[in-house]
């Protein structure tokens, strides 16, 4: 633009030159084309070289720009200056004016850069016009003159206006390159992909996510082509199926269609899962978003696996494996046979006590994996928790060969196993059923597989048993029998029968063990080995101890002095600190002087927390209660018992005695733990006295302290007891007169 309009300056005043033959226009020729070369040049040299590279460079730049934009800018208005004043010519006014306005005007617009740079060009080209005009000394020239002055005002306004747009234009494509590189970036780097597309499918808006995703080289690439060629596109690189495409495509675009939110999940062939979601933008936009959820839904496989199967065996748990099986014998032939077995580790608990739960687990390990051996489509296995499992047949031939399948299982199930050097014998028992599907459900041959394999451990373990209909009836009268105990517990239907306890010197009444009994009012007198373990099962032997213990101690009171009471505690009732204070209540209430209370406590008892029943006892024997260890001999330990716990009296178990007439080793046995029991300070009551040759030996031989058993009568009321209270046995002085005789004849010898 300046070599042209400085060409046009040139021109001009030559041709002012060439009408005037005046050598003031040669010279201004001159000088205007050789300011406008010297402008260009120097421009271009700026661009070429690129000078402006920081703020000094620019300010250089631009007093380079100034100097020789304002000496042109005053050779242009000294061409008018000499063709109003020096050399007159009409013609070269004309075109003095005309090329210099027309420079003029284009100042506002080429200069918007400098603010200098425009008001020096205007005073310099103006200022000559106006001083030309006025020194022509005519009233309408020197007007005109002063006239030209206003003009100033207004091209400067038209300058700032000019720069204020074209500064504004800069900045605003500033700023949106500015936002454009911010949303580039925000785009490319989401983890999403993106896409946008518009009313026609097409899209014009794409990230390098969504590029990678449909394995498109660049996100550019995929501007301009319509959403069904990029899903084509997937399709030729082996993502999708063509029918996946096809839905996808579908779904997608019914989603943007009717302006509504929608999430499609597509499993690629590359194992990739991403989960499409397309919502409704602005200015008929339609956003399609790509998630690679593939973490995601490997944890919800993994979490639904944990919620399914067992985490050690990898079998289906409980829940699960019920589930299949009510949907095996939902379908097919329902008059079809099937079976379920249960198995389950034979002392499993000690193996973990022993040697630890991880060896259990390799034990549970190993046993699943031979179980294992046996599914199939119509096999299934499962892992129920801890060492049970429990197989389903969903179809079987008839009654032999299910059987036979039964023996299979447990002969592989079985043997010996190596775990972690450790040789583990595995040994199992089982419980099985078989019926016909339309005839049964599931949670029934569940009940009935687990009766079966209660009858196979009640008969021994180490072996398997088929469901029969006496199992069931078996079981429904013991819960039958659980809730009647219950009710008569709660109801106080139970009594207190008292078996005596003899001085083996007085043949007396000594003590009387208290002992529940129950008479049903169906079934008669219920005997306390069969309702005991049921009261255990349910959780109310407490409950009868403190029946029995309450009762007892008010009865006992109508005693005479001279004869106590003995009430049995179960483990139960040394594993609750509340016993402790349940006796003291019992003796403040019936009045009864602690010494003639005694409470038994058996070893097995004793056995799970020994510290903890050593303080219960301490605490019973403050409040002066008397204790006594019974059946002893029976336990592991009986021995370390005498001296750790505070006891007053062992009472020794009837096994000791039921071959003392015919057997030494019973009888020297019986001597030395009566004669140990006395050198420690403790009393001895020998159980299970029935004859009359057991009662003579042990008045002659072994001589404890009291005797307990049918010899001396069945168990007696509360008033039996006061009745006979003073009454010496029949046998008494017979016994102390073959005593008296065996040391005369002993004398003489």
């Amino acid at each position: 633009m300046i070599l042209i309009g400085s060409f046009c300056h040139a021109i001009t005043t030559f041709m002012s030159y060439w009408k005037s033959g005046a050598e003031t226009y040669l010279w201004l020729t001159i000088v205007l084309a050789g300011l406008g070369l010297s402008r260009f040049l120097s421009m271009s040299r700026v661009v070429r070289l690129s000078l402006l590279v920081d703020y000094d460079s620019a300010r250089k730049c631009e007093r380079n720009y100034i100097l020789l934009g304002s000496l042109q800018g005053l050779a242009l208005g000294s061409y008018c200056f000499a063709a109003f004043y020096i050399v007159p010519d009409r013609f070269s006014q004309i075109a003095s004016l005309a090329v210099t306005l027309s420079s003029l005007v284009t100042v506002s617009g080429r200069n918007y850069g400098s603010r200098s740079m425009v008001a020096i060009f205007a005073v310099t080209i103006v200022s000559p016009i106006s001083l030309g005009l006025i020194l022509h000394g005519e009233t309408p020239y020197v007007v005109l003159g002063l006239l030209i002055f206003p003009f100033l005002f207004v091209l400067k306004g038209t300058a700032d206006h000019v720069r204020y747009v074209l500064f504004s234009a800069i900045i605003g494509h500033k700023q949106a390159r500015q936002i454009a590189q911010r949303f580039d970036r925000a785009l490319n780097t989401m983890s999403h992909g993106l896409v946008m597309v518009n009313a026609a499918n097409v899209v014009v808006v794409a990230n390098a996510e969504a590029a990678g995703m449909l394995r498109m080289h660049s996100a550019d690439r995929m501007i301009g082509r319509t959403l069904h060629s990029l899903l084509r596109r997937s399709v030729a690189a082996g993502l999708m199926e063509a029918k996946d495409c096809y839905y996808v495509e579908s779904q997608l675009g019914r989603a943007l269609r009717d302006k509504r939110d929608r999430k499609l999940l597509v499993s690629f062939a590359n194992g990739q899962h991403v989960e499409f979601s397309a919502r409704e933008g602005s200015n008929d936009l339609g956003v399609i978003t790509f998630e690679d959820v593939t973490a995601r839904i490997d944890a919800e496989e993994r979490i639904r696996f944990m919620a399914r199967y067992d985490g050690l065996t990898g079998l289906p748990n409980r829940a699960y494996f019920h589930e299949l099986v009510t949907e095996h014998m939902a379908g097919g032939d329902r008059s079809r046979l099937c079976g379920l077995v249960v198995v389950d580790l034979d002392d499993f608990k000690s193996v973990n006590d022993t040697l630890g739960h991880p060896i259990g687990d390799g034990l549970i390990y190993a046993v699943a994996s031979k179980l294992s051996a046996f599914s199939s489509e119509e096999v299934m296995v499962s892992r129920f928790g801890g060492d049970e499992f429990v197989l389903f047949f969903n179809k079987v031939e008839d009654e032999g060969e299910f059987l036979g399948l039964l023996d299979e299982i447990f002969l592989n199930a079985s043997g010996d196993v190596d775990v972690a050097g450790h040789n583990l014998r595995m040994q199992v028992s089982a419980g099985a059923v078989i019926s016909q599907v339309q005839q049964t459900d599931v949670d029934s041959m569940f009940v009935k597989a687990d009766l079966a394999l209660y009858k196979a451990k009640e008969q021994g373990k180490n072996r398997w048993r088929l469901f029969e209909t006496a199992m069931d009836d078996a079981f429904r009268s013991r819960q039958i029998m659980k809730a009647d105990l219950r009710n008569a517990v709660e109801n106080g239907k139970l009594r207190v029968l008292y078996q005596p306890i003899v001085g083996l010197n007085s043949m007396r009444i000594d003590g009387c063990e208290a002992l529940c009994r129950w008479d049903h009012p169906e079934l008669g007198p219920i005997s306390p080995a069969v309702f005991i373990p049921l009261a255990e099962e349910i959780g109310i032997i407490s409950e009868i101890s403190i029946f029995v213990l309450n009762t007892a101690c008010r009865e006992c009171l109508t005693w005479p002095d001279t004869i106590g009471v003995s009430v049995n505690l179960s483990a139960k009732d040394l594993r609750d600190g509340k016993i402790v204070e349940q006796v003291r209540m019992a003796l403040d209430h019936s009045g009864l002087e602690p010494c003639r209370l005694e409470v038994e406590v058996t070893e097995t008892a004793l056995l799970d927390d020994k510290s903890l029943s050593r303080h219960y006892l301490d605490d019973l024997k403050a409040l002066g209660v008397r204790i006594a260890l019974d059946d002893f001999g029976t336990g592991y330990s009986s021995l370390s018992y005498l001296h750790t716990l505070p006891l007053d009296k062992i009472k020794i178990d009837r096994s000791f005695i039921m071959d003392l007439t015919h057997d030494e080793k019973s009888l020297t046995l019986l001597k030395g733990i009566v004669s140990l029991s006395r050198s420690l300070g403790l009393q001895v009551t020998v159980e299970g006295v029935e004859t009359l040759e057991q009662l003579r030996i042990l008045s002659d031989t072994v001589e404890p302290d009291l005797l307990q058993g049918f010899l001396f009568g069945a168990v007696l009321t509360a008033s039996g007891v006061d009745t006979i209270a003073s009454t010496m046995w029949p046998f008494g002085k017979q016994l102390r007169a073959d005593k008296s005789r065996q040391g005369r004849h002993a004398f003489h010898v």
